[in-house]
This record gives structure tokens, sequence and C-alpha cells, in this order.
């Protein structure tokens, strides 16, 4: 396993070392995805003191699932261990636990580019890219260590613009070497809600940004695929054949549905709620 696939582990978030901040700085709706409403900089009612979830093992079945489905990329245990050097949210000011909330959201979108800076290094194909990516890797990181103040001023999406180029071309770079006609299929952004694509060949195509909720991707074969921001919520993914498949995040992969025959890349992880089949 590649080093930069091994520091993946690093950018995922740790409970144990964070605030809770997920379950307080963020809002969210009452919808499908969460049984009740909740303001940003409120806890949620499911927050204990401990800033443990008190149903973490129940939450699909208590109606949030759009908890299970978000990972803050390892962004809660820097803003809470780094960035506020270990200082709770609940013990301080009201002043540090506006700005604490006001920082996070920054430093996940910031983690959410180191956790793609640092798959696109390990891609053999992006080689002819790969000092500028580890120049902003390095910037990247730097930037997470801010002070709050600085944090709170960034232009972070300015900063994204510029490594989404990069990201790109170490995209395309990849996709040119992977076989089949995929490869000549740019789906960037289209919307693909409910597509029947069962056994299509979509290997080294780009699908980033693309719409699939409740596509069927049943047998498809997406090897070297990039998959960069594609919105797979309930995406069936059964027996799907996803490896070197590239820039899947296991927020993503969370949000399928799948089966013990789909094949996934070592960057993330077998969901645990999917089943011997999905559906």
């Amino acid at each position: 396993m590649p080093d930069q696939i091994a520091g993946l582990a690093e950018l995922r978030g740790d409970c144990a070392q964070c605030f809770g901040l997920c379950c307080v700085a963020l809002p969210f709706a009452r919808s499908a995805d969460f049984a009740t409403d909740k303001p940003a900089g409120k806890p949620c009612r499911n927050l204990r003191d401990d800033h443990r979830c008190g149903i973490h093992a129940d939450l699909r079945e208590k109606g949030f699932t759009g908890c299970t489905v978000y990972d803050c990329f390892g962004a809660g245990q820097k803003v809470s261990q780094v960035v506020f050097g270990g200082r709770d949210w609940r013990t301080g000011s009201a002043e540090d636990a506006r700005r604490m909330f006001d920082v996070f959201p920054v430093v996940r979108q910031l983690h959410e580019l180191l956790r793609y800076l640092t798959e696109a290094l390990s891609l053999p194909a992006a080689r002819p890219v790969h000092p500028e990516l580890r120049r902003a890797l390095e910037r990247t990181d730097a930037l997470t260590r801010g002070t709050p103040g600085e944090l709170a001023v960034l232009d972070v999406a300015a900063h994204r613009r510029e490594v989404n180029v990069l990201l790109l071309r170490a995209g395309e770079l990849s996709r040119a070497g992977a076989g089949g006609k995929g490869k000549r299929k740019d789906r960037r952004g289209v919307n693909l809600i409910g597509a029947r694509l069962q056994g299509a060949d979509l290997r080294g195509a780009s699908l980033r940004g693309a719409c699939l909720i409740a596509a069927d991707l049943s047998g498809a074969d997406l090897r070297g695929a990039d998959l960069i921001g594609a919105d797979l919520r309930d995406t069936d993914l059964s027996d799907a054949d996803l490896t070197d498949a590239f820039f899947l995040t296991q927020p993503q992969l969370n949000s399928a549905r799948g089966n013990q025959g789909t094949r996934l890349p070592e960057t993330v992880s077998r969901p645990e709620h999917w089943g011997v089949a999905a559906g």
C-alpha cells in the first residue's frame, strides 16, 4: 500500500479527539436524513456531555441517516486539538465557541482537499503533476494550522479553485491509462438520477459531480473512473467493480447501496450497513 493511501486513515474523523463539532456547528433540517430540525451553533439533542453521540449505534433506525454519511475528514480533531489547543466549547467563552463553530466548516473544506491531494499523489499516471500536487498539499496543510482569525478570513473558495485545477489534471492523466470505452466518456455534472446503467462499461469515465441518485449501476465496470463529487445517494453498486476508481470518499460510499460482490478501491472500506445483496 503506498504511503499516501496509508495516510488517508489520518484524514477521517476521530470523534474521541473532537468536541462533537459536527453535532453543534452544522445545521440540519427535518427530512428523510434527519428526524428533526437543528440550527447552526445549537447542540444536537443526541449529543452527550462527553461529546459523543447517544444513539450512534442506532442512527439509521432513529431517523438520522444523514449523520452516517458524513465525515469531517479529520477537521474536527484538527480544530479541537490544534487550532484551539484543546479548549472545549462547553467550558470556554461564548465568543470562543462561536469562533470555533465558524472555523470548523473552513477547516473541513481544507481537509477534504487534503484527502484528494493525498490520493492524487498515489496515482502513478499522475506522476507528471506530483511536484505541483505535493506543493499544494503542503500549502493546504499549512493553512489548516492557521489561527482562528486567519482561518475566519481565508478565501477558501479561491484556494479550492487552484487545487481543483491540479486534481482535474491528475484525473485526466489517470483516466487516459484506463482501458475500455469509458475513458472517452465525459459525464461531468450530468443528471443521471435513476439512470439504468446495469453492466455499463464506464472504465476511465469522468463522473465528476455527476448526479447518480438512485441510479442502477449494478454490475457496472467503474475501474479507473473519476468519482470526485459524484452524488451516489441510493445508487445501486451491487456487484459493480470500482477497483482503481479514484477520488471516491467514504461518505459517498456510505450513501450508496452495495453488496459483498461490490469490488472497492483500497482507499475506502465496505460500509457496515451493506448486506449480502443490495435492495
